[in-house]
């Protein structure tokens, strides 16, 4: 028969392995965050600017399944509850979408594609 000490030990084993433990972690923290905002204090007004990097990072996050992630970011920055239209910030941003990955990859994807680019023009021009 196993001693209480070998049953907890099995349990935090399969808490673990199966991601539980981070995610009850993730939620404690989100919890105190949400205990510790003062709802008296207001926000600061969002630029448009905040407004949009702060809708990149919640995609970002939200794709990845940082649900907590998420929670705290828009509790903390006073970003709308409903997230913004994807199709809006594609447009605002200038950026084709990739599937259902992030803008955020694809904003990445733009710049190392660009960087690379101009990489191999400088070097073509150095070797001229």
């Amino acid at each position: 028969m196993a001693t209480v000490e070998e049953l907890k030990k099995l349990v935090r084993q399969n808490l673990d392995s199966r991601g539980t433990t981070q995610e009850l972690k993730a939620k404690i923290r989100s919890e105190v965050f949400n205990a510790l905002d003062d709802k008296n204090l207001p926000k600061p007004e969002l630029s448009n600017e905040n407004l949009i990097i702060n809708e990149l990072i919640r995609e970002y996050l939200n794709y990845n399944r940082y649900k907590y992630s998420e929670s705290v970011l828009v509790t903390e920055s006073g970003q709308p509850a409903v997230p913004l239209d994807r199709q809006f910030l594609s447009h605002e941003l200038g950026v084709e979408t990739r599937d259902e990955v992030p803008l955020l990859y694809s904003l990445v994807h733009y710049f190392v594609q660009r960087n690379s680019t101009n990489r191999d023009k400088a070097l073509k021009n150095s070797s001229e």
